[in-house]
């Protein structure tokens, strides 16, 4: 693991990396979560075995406690046209078509029909999407952020969240990426800027509580 010492005891100096903590209405938004990502053998795939098995913890919580859970996928129909420069940078989300199963929720999570899943042709699961509208609508002011890939559009997410009036908390053990430096170094940013990275317990924990305290509102 990269030692981030030194960057957070300047970060605590120069007051960067407070707490913004959880509000009352949570939901959880599993980010493109996607065969085409979960598929080692697909071009922008990755081992997500334990990110799958921990978003499952969070997912466990939040259907028995009835806090809404939100899925993400990126699909193209063209991807040349509708993925723009993204794709010219990195061809290999050419492989993200609409209709193939690289676009379908990864069957490990267990979506219900009750789930939605918002499409999407950028890294940010806010951006040309409806899920700000969505959120609003249930009244959500605190948003879960787990899957895929930290670097990308996990931390696009989260920046998008804070700017749009959010909370936003990411669970450590509840995303990933492609490889361990971008993974730990965007753990470090996203936790300094625009996001609280928690631990699971304390994931569970909150979410527990809230739902607690909701049904004896």
């Amino acid at each position: 693991m990269d030692d981030f010492s030194d960057a957070k005891a300047l970060y605590a100096k120069k007051g960067l990396g407070s707490r913004v903590g959880w509000g009352a209405r949570p939901a959880v938004i599993v980010v493109d979560v996607t065969n085409g990502f979960t598929d080692s053998d697909s071009p922008v795939g990755a081992d997500l075995t334990e990110v799958i098995a921990e978003t499952n913890r969070v997912l466990a919580v939040a259907r028995s406690s009835g806090v809404p859970v939100i899925f993400t996928s990126i699909a193209y129909e063209d991807p040349d046209v509708e993925g723009g420069h993204w794709v010219r940078k990195i061809p290999a989300l050419r492989v993200l078509r609409k209709g193939t199963p690289a676009v379908e929720v990864d069957v490990r999570l267990n979506r219900k029909p009750s789930e939605p899943v918002i499409y999407k042709c950028y890294t940010s699961s806010f951006f040309g999407t409806h899920l700000q509208a969505l959120l609003q609508h249930l009244g959500v002011d605190t948003v879960v952020l787990c899957g895929t890939s930290t670097s990308g559009c996990i931390r696009a997410t989260a920046c998008d969240a804070v700017q749009l009036g959010f909370r936003c908390i990411v669970p450590e053990s509840a995303v990933g990426d492609r490889a361990e430096a971008p993974h730990r170094a965007n753990l470090f940013d996203i936790d300094s800027k625009y996001a609280d990275v928690v631990s699971m317990p304390e994931v569970l924990k909150e979410l527990q509580r809230i739902a607690v305290g909701s049904r004896h509102r």
